[in-house]
């Protein structure tokens, strides 16, 4: 049952942890664990220490959301209001937390890329390898650079006793042109777990078709940024645990994952001001099919009594490439390569780094615990213009160092806890010119640094068994996309050393929350604000490609969750988020203007009904409630927003002996909508359309 709350904590702060799992109820006589690990926090924590939220999607929850859904941003868009809806593309720009871009992580190593964002992170390993996916909301400096908006973290399969294996398959289509629209996968799981060795291996592979609304037309494809339709995807996964003696261990976690179109789509048409969608086409576009491929791998060394605390250390190597698609964008254009010229862009990114987490619990048996370490990140980043090989963004070198310590007190139902994060960051980038169409200006190269102490703060009290209150302040650290930023200097005469806008963007969150956990029911309300003095809106030119705007941004919200148990089979709940943000337009200290879709998700609420029909069969309906927006005029009524609604519903058949069996139904009611990317952003040739009723039909087998 959602809102069971899961304690954990780092950096002074405690998490009010939401499980989105498939439990209908709780009985009176069971009682929740007092310390569940959450691993995007770095250390455990009993649950009296909660000043923050925290979203956890378990393995059952994910599965089931994925019988409707086709990607984790769907599922991130269904279970958390505050995140943004999903773009349905192999993107996720526009997709923030709290207004905010949040760090994605797998098992604690960084998928976002600092210096040169290609908003791919959503999309660099398959469902199938993830455990659960931790979602903390609001800045936080407990993961190191780049959590302005929260962090998700996906947490990957782990070994169980003995030899277990999986195997699943499945189908999916529209209910309209299904034979353009059908989509299969199948994968297999290989787990072992033993006295010295645990091993975990699998392998996804999936085909999608076109996507088609709910008018039967097919959904215009991405193909600048890449889409999730018309692709075909395989993930190759390995872990392998290695235990030293009772206190030591050694594990090491490789992620191979690749997704590229078919390229046998283009998308024509599109007009915003009267309403008409971009659709797909039969027909190869020019150019190579976007891409998208990723290599994780990780080594981590623990020992549970190292000088009385728990260590872990863990070092990591990430190879990233992004493809986008082509076109013959103003951008591109240079008179040296002829006229009209069609190119495609690459983003390619090598990162490495070490984190180092010491944790000692109760010292000297006192109501005191100490969380130290050291983090470190290496990250090396260019885009490129791949068919002219031209340097869009030049090779930009950035080493970030940063040392922690919180110290935590918890007695009498009171946590109090505190601590600082010193950030220091070194970016290198060598003399280089802009394209032709920045005019092809000299910027002289050079190596700024960051220095940064962050701080924050947390108090929770718990009034009795059921209530609890709580406070936070935490600051949060991030890059404004160096890449689009050099990219799109048209200055002569500029230095990097001097170039204001390379300064990062720290961002304050202030949070107060209350929780009430009954036996029947549970619900949690937080208020947040998060200010920078120095943000980074994004906003786009004629061609859909984005500069970044540093100025001053503010942003407040609530959130809202509830569930109720009526009986021990039958359960309902509602999630529900309000976020507002303004920016200072004018550059006098100010917040002036409303930010717009690509920073701000709409007011939104997810309802759920889930029901244990007999003990083999289980369902659950869930509506997506996007409410209207129409607080903009002038040239800032693109940010306005007609919403909609969607229904899903999802079966689950387990058998002793066929395996388990989901039938999902996406957009149950065939709601004709175009997304909210599209409504608020999207130019004329990308005005998309959300996706109509879809079927899908899966089975996995265990044993």
């Amino acid at each position: 049952m959602r809102l069971s709350p899961l304690a954990s904590a780092l950096l002074g702060l405690s998490f009010t942890v939401v499980t989105t799992s498939s439990v209908l109820a709780q009985t009176d006589d069971a009682a929740p664990s007092e310390v569940i690990q959450v691993t995007a926090t770095r250390t455990n924590m009993p649950q009296s220490a909660i000043p923050a939220t925290v979203s956890v999607i378990d393995g059952e929850a994910l599965r089931q959301q994925l019988s409707t859904a086709n990607s984790l941003s769907d599922v991130l868009g269904n279970l958390v209001p505050s995140y943004s809806p999903s773009r349905q593309k192999l993107t996720s720009a526009g997709e923030t937390l709290r207004g905010r871009d949040p760090l994605f992580l797998i098992d604690g190593i960084p998928q976002s890329n600092p210096l040169r964002n290609g908003s791919r992170a959503a999309y660099t390993i398959d469902p199938f390898m993830i455990e659960r996916v931790e979602v903390i909301h609001g800045a936080s400096a407990i993961q190191g650079m780049g959590a302005s908006g929260g962090i998700i973290n996906i947490v990957t399969k782990k070994a169980e006793q003995g030899v277990n294996q999986s195997f699943n398959a499945g189908i999916s289509g529209p209910d309209d042109q299904f034979s353009e629209g059908f989509s299969y996968q199948t994968g297999y799981l290989y787990r072992y777990g033993g006295k010295k060795w645990d091993v975990v291996l699998g392998t996804q592979v999936r085909d999608n078709g076109v996507y088609v609304d709910g008018q039967g037309q097919l959904v215009g494809i991405d193909a600048a940024q890449g889409d999730t339709m018309d692709a075909w995807s395989y993930d190759l996964f390995g872990k392998l645990n290695y235990r030293i003696d009772d206190q030591q261990q050694l594990a090491f976690m490789l992620n191979h994952f690749n997704m590229s179109g078919h390229g046998d789509y283009h998308a024509e048409g599109g007009d915003k001001l009267n309403h008409q969608p971009t659709l797909s086409y039969q027909g190869e576009y020019p150019g190579e099919p976007a891409e998208n491929e990723v290599t994780t791998s990780s080594l981590t060394y623990s020992h549970k009594e190292w000088f009385g605390a728990h260590l872990d250390w863990q070092v990591f190597i990430q190879d990233f490439s992004a493809l986008y698609g082509g076109g013959t964008f103003a951008t591109y254009q240079d008179p040296a390569y002829g006229e009209e010229v069609f190119d495609q862009s690459r983003n390619d990114s090598r990162k490495y780094g070490s984190r180092i987490t010491v944790d000692w619990q109760n010292l000297g048996d006192s109501p005191l615990s100490l969380t130290t370490g050291l983090d470190y990140l290496s990250d090396s980043t260019y885009q490129e213009l791949a068919l002219t090989g031209r340097k869009w963004v030049p090779e930009s070198e950035f080493e970030n160092w940063a040392p922690y310590a919180q110290l935590r007190y918890q007695a009498n139902g009171l946590t109090l806890s505190g601590g600082l994060r010193y950030e220091y960051g070194k970016l290198k980038v060598d003399d280089f010119t802009t394209l032709a169409s920045y005019g092809s200006v000299f910027v002289e190269g050079g190596s700024p640094s960051f220095n940064e102490l962050l701080s924050n703060v947390g108090v929770v009290y718990a009034l009795n068994d059921q209530w609890r209150v709580y406070a936070s302040y935490s600051e949060g650290f991030s890059m404004a996309d160096v890449g689009r930023v050099l990219r799109g200097i048209s200055t002569p005469g500029l230095s990097i050393n001097s170039f204001l806008d390379l300064q990062p963007v720290l961002a304050d969150n202030k949070e107060v929350g209350v929780e009430y956990r009954g036996n029947a029911l549970r619900f949690s309300l937080s208020y947040f604000e998060s200010d920078s003095d120095l943000g980074a809106r994004l906003e786009a030119d004629a061609d859909g490609i984005y500069s970044v705007m540093r100025e001053k941004t503010a942003i407040d919200g609530i959130e809202f969750s509830a569930d109720y148990a009526l009986n021990a089979d039958i359960a309902i709940g509602i999630n529900y988020a309000d976020t507002d943000g303004k920016y200072d337009s004018d550059d006098d200290g100010r917040v002036d203007s409303r930010l717009g879709g690509s920073n701000i998700a709409p007011k939104r609420a997810n309802l759920y009904w889930s029901q244990q029909w007999m003990p083999m069969l289980s369902s659950r309906v869930q509506w997506n409630k996007l409410f209207d927006r129409d607080i903009y005029d002038g040239a800032a009524a693109i940010n306005n927003f007609s919403g909609y609604d969607t229904v899903d519903l999802s079966l689950l058949l387990e058998t002793r002996d066929w395996g388990q069996w989901r039938l999902g139904v996406e957009n149950l009611l065939d709601e004709y909508y175009f997304t909210y990317y599209s409504q608020t952003v999207g130019g004329d040739d990308r005005q998309f359309t959300g996706r109509g009723r879809s079927v899908s039909l899966t089975w996995q087998q265990d044993w």
